[in-house]
């Protein structure tokens, strides 16, 4: 099979983010010819359509990896029942300048976990609106909004709960059969 390339937009910049383990431990059950890129955003400036004449390194770097991935992965926390300003900015900094999308016609999933009792649901209900207009091809099923408790992850990094583990594997599964129905020709 050839190589499958998932750049990995996680959207939360704590060091410890759980949604970053998260984004590791389902790297973990996929098959070994996708490869994973966690591409950056912390370092993005905010976006201003004055940036569209001259974007500066970071957001061309951004662009780059998004359009030569084949596929995407989102994985986000939900803050005050929202996207994170900081996932936001880097979408609304790939999809720029107007005519120029770098995520446009790639397949993608949105994931997430939080410690609310709805897991990230309103954070990727959210994301999806954002991305559908982004013409990003979504998984729809299954939705994985994980509520995070202790033990969610054992002390390799991997999921430590087995219904949850499973639930991820089912998960994984759709996703790496999603993305191969675009693979490219």
């Amino acid at each position: 099979m050839s190589k499958v390339n998932v750049a990995v937009l996680v959207g939360s910049l704590r060091k410890e983010s759980f949604n970053r383990c998260l984004a590791r431990a389902v790297e973990r059950l996929a098959p070994a010819h996708f490869s994973f890129e966690h591409v950056r955003i912390d370092d993005l400036p905010l976006y201003s359509q004055d940036l569209d004449h001259d974007y500066p390194a970071s957001a061309k770097r951004l662009k780059q990896q998004v359009e030569q991935a084949d596929a995407l992965l989102f994985v986000t926390p939900e803050y005050n029942r929202s996207i994170p300003g900081v996932l936001k900015n880097a979408l609304d900094i790939g999809s720029r300048p107007w005519g120029t999308n770098s995520f446009a016609g790639k397949p993608g999933a949105v994931i997430g976990t939080s410690i609310a009792a709805t897991g990230s649901a309103m954070s990727q209900q959210h994301l999806r609106n954002v991305l559908t207009y982004l013409d990003v091809a979504l998984l729809a099923q299954p939705e994985v909004f994980i509520n995070f408790k202790e033990g969610l992850f054992d002390a390799e990094g991997n999921i430590g709960v087995e219904s949850t583990q499973k639930f991820l594997q089912g998960f994984v599964d759709r996703y790496v059969a999603w993305v191969q129905r675009f693979a490219r020709s």
